[in-house]
């Protein structure tokens, strides 16, 4: 099997080249189909680092050059009058060979490709300001004219990741007869993330892709207090018309489409029990779902070998701690992460380990949050500083085998992660893998790690699970993460032996996630679609959604009783909530509530009329499950979004007046 591996970026083989986590994904997994004796090229700009590559491997000059006019339809709302309607920007493009432990890896070259050699991506700020911003569209449509050219007529797979780096190439090999295309969902954006529909219109009838992009559905014009709210879960935000979806282009268009994790795919199949479902449910974007749902398939991801060695690494854990100004008689937690408090739950966290050494707790925190200019949050500063002998906080990159030593001496990882924006969390698997018991978010895509809530009475539990979280400044999260660091650390004190067993769970199972195992997961997918055949949809993928009006008609005959168990499960969704209003006040009741927030749309911005922000009143606790506030006295709708004990996120509406 021929496959051919393509992202924005894959310098995976030697850290001087790589930014992102996907770029280690991509060398990795295509190193291990490479070994299982498929032919593997990688296609990849070179982001004008090719005399760098020239210093350290043979890179071959390829006999491709290719000279065409990119054609950029701009949206005058963001790129205003300082830019015509549609731009045109000359390119010659050339093809460059490194071939590296049995993979073919091509570097693409041209003026746009080149520009940006430190941070490869364009940042955001070059949004309607610098035609920089448009590189990772040049690297679609030169991924696609180079393939058509270098592997044309010739039979492939081309497996292409993250739908906002790829939107095109499913589309443009569609009625190739030759090629495959497998598109991965890598992170969490946004699945109603749109882009600028002339644009991508533009560029399809110049890639000669005969596809009519879908007709924009009326359901998305409204603005809802739901809809509205989202903007502050990071899971979906609204558009003016003329904007196309991007996951619809890749869905639709692809043979298959890839996820991380079961819990991944589980997610963004039906985001339940996140303040988002319930809009999902009323967008076309749930359509697309349905539709292409037989076409998932989980590849996953893995820990790299170096953690995964036979023996765990032997680390001195008293010069390592000491070494950093730290006790190393004192339990130890370790965070590991990019820095970005919404996604990695960074403040939350901070707060936790304020309060928890404010109350006397003696351990060490050992905090590495990336981030190339520092951390410049005075109240992060103040926290390090009040507990300068507790707390290590390392913004660096650093060579990973002193990572490596910060993760085995620690006792626990921390990984408060939020919006369920990891979709595996090889970081956290990493820190495992080492010997430290996880605690962490209870997130789907990082299920896969066996973190629970009650990991003393579940015999394979690796550690501690603390609920979900889709609030930013979380208090609910705050309070759930002391209490585990309390109990945590007690554990080690109080009872040795159950720490010894989960840090046993943890170390293994972390250790069952190979790039052997995920090469194999890819090929059980992959050689069906090479040999010619196409998933269908199953009975069990269709009551396991609840989608009963899309089950054929016989199989209500033939699977009554699993039809009757699906139907009873959602059924038993319902909230089952009371409330009362009197003298201009709400109570509201529902026993198993730990929060409920009154939500109304704010007032609409004139220059973006159809985004809308909220305003947010939490109703006050008055006992357990018992929540007040006062109504407006105008009436009408109350929307009150819930926050329910186990972790789930619920709207419910009361009307008065």
């Amino acid at each position: 099997m021929h496959i051919i591996e393509t992202y924005f970026e894959c310098g995976g083989f030697d850290h001087r080249f790589l930014q992102g986590g996907i770029s280690v994904y991509l060398w990795n997994l295509s190193k291990a189909l490479a070994d299982e004796g498929h032919r593997v090229s990688v296609v990849t700009p070179a982001h004008g680092r090719l005399d760098d590559l020239r210093a350290s491997y043979d890179v071959e000059r390829l006999d491709y050059e290719d000279t065409y006019e990119l054609p950029l339809v701009l949206d005058p709302d963001t790129w205003g009058e300082r830019f015509p309607a549609e731009v045109r920007i000359p390119l010659t493009t050339t093809a460059h060979r490194v071939r590296l432990d049995g993979v073919d890896l091509y570097f693409l070259s041209n003026d746009l490709l080149d520009r940006l050699p430190d941070r490869f991506y364009p940042p955001y700020d070059s949004k309607g300001s610098d035609l920089v911003f448009f590189k990772p569209l040049a690297y679609q449509v030169d991924t696609i004219r180079f393939i058509r050219s270098r592997f044309g007529g010739e039979k492939a797979l081309v497996h292409a990741h993250e739908p906002y780096y790829h939107y095109l190439l499913p589309a443009a090999f569609r009625d190739d007869p030759d090629k495959f295309v497998v598109g991965t969902v890598q992170s969490n954006m946004p699945i109603t993330k749109k882009v600028y529909r002339p644009k991508v219109e533009r560029l399809l009838e110049f890639l000669d892709a005969q596809v009519e992009p879908a007709a924009e559905d009326p359901r998305e014009a409204e603005i809802s207090v739901l809809s509205a709210y989202q903007q502050r879960t990071h899971l979906h935000y609204d558009y003016g018309p003329g904007h196309i979806r991007v996951y619809d282009l890749v869905a639709d268009h692809a043979d298959l489409v890839d996820f991380l994790s079961p819990g991944h795919l589980e997610f963004y199949t039906a985001f339940a029990d996140t303040p988002f479902e319930e809009l999902f449910n009323r967008l076309p974007v749930r359509d697309t779902v349905r539709r292409n749902a037989h076409k998932s398939f989980v590849g996953g991801c893995a820990i790299g070998d170096r953690w995964r060695a036979e023996d765990r690494p032997a680390v001195d854990r008293t010069a390592v701690l000491e070494g950093i100004g730290l006790d190393p008689a004192l339990p130890t937690f370790f965070h590991n992460a990019r820095y970005a408090v919404h996604h990695k739950g960074q403040v939350e966290l901070f707060r936790a380990v304020d309060r928890v050494l404010d109350e006397g707790l003696k351990a060490n925190f050992v905090l590495r949050c990336l981030s190339d200019g520092g951390i410049d949050d005075p109240y992060v500063r103040e926290v390090v500083e009040r507990h300068k002998d507790r707390v290590h906080l390392e913004c660096e990159r650093v060579d990973e085998r002193r990572v490596v030593e910060y993760a085995a001496a620690s006792d626990y990882c921390l990984f408060p992660s939020k919006f369920e924006m990891d979709t595996f969390l090889i970081a956290q698997g990493e820190a495992m893998a080492v010997g430290a018991v996880p605690i962490a978010t209870a997130q789907l895509g990082m299920a896969h790690f066996g973190h629970v809530a009650d990991p003393l009475n579940t015999p394979e539990a690796t550690g501690f699970a603390v609920n979900r979280s889709f609030a930013e400044d979380d208090t609910l999260l705050v309070n759930a993460l002391v209490e585990r660091i309390h109990t945590a650390a007690a554990l080690l004190r109080e009872r040795p032996e159950e720490y010894q067993r989960l840090r046993a769970n943890a170390i293994a199972k972390a250790r069952e996630f190979t790039w052997q195992q995920v090469a194999a997961q890819h090929l059980a997918a992959f050689t069906p679609l090479w040999e010619g055949q196409r998933p269908v949809p199953s009975i069990e993928l269709l009551l396991k959604y609840g989608w009963f009006d899309l089950l054929p008609d016989e199989a209500h005959d033939a699977h009554r009783d699993a039809i009757a168990e699906a139907t009873a499960r959602f059924a038993d969704r319902d909230l089952r909530a009371r409330h009362s209003v009197a003298d201009g006040r709400i109570t509201y009741r529902l026993p198993h509530a730990d929060r409920v927030e009154a939500v109304a749309l704010a007032e609409p911005d004139p220059e973006h009329p159809w985004r809308r922000d909220v305003t947010v009143r939490p109703l006050e606790r008055t006992g357990p499950g018992e929540f007040t506030g006062l109504l407006d006295e105008t009436g009408g709708e109350v929307h009150l979004l819930l926050t329910l004990s186990s972790g789930r996120s619920a709207w419910d509406v009361v009307r008065h007046g």
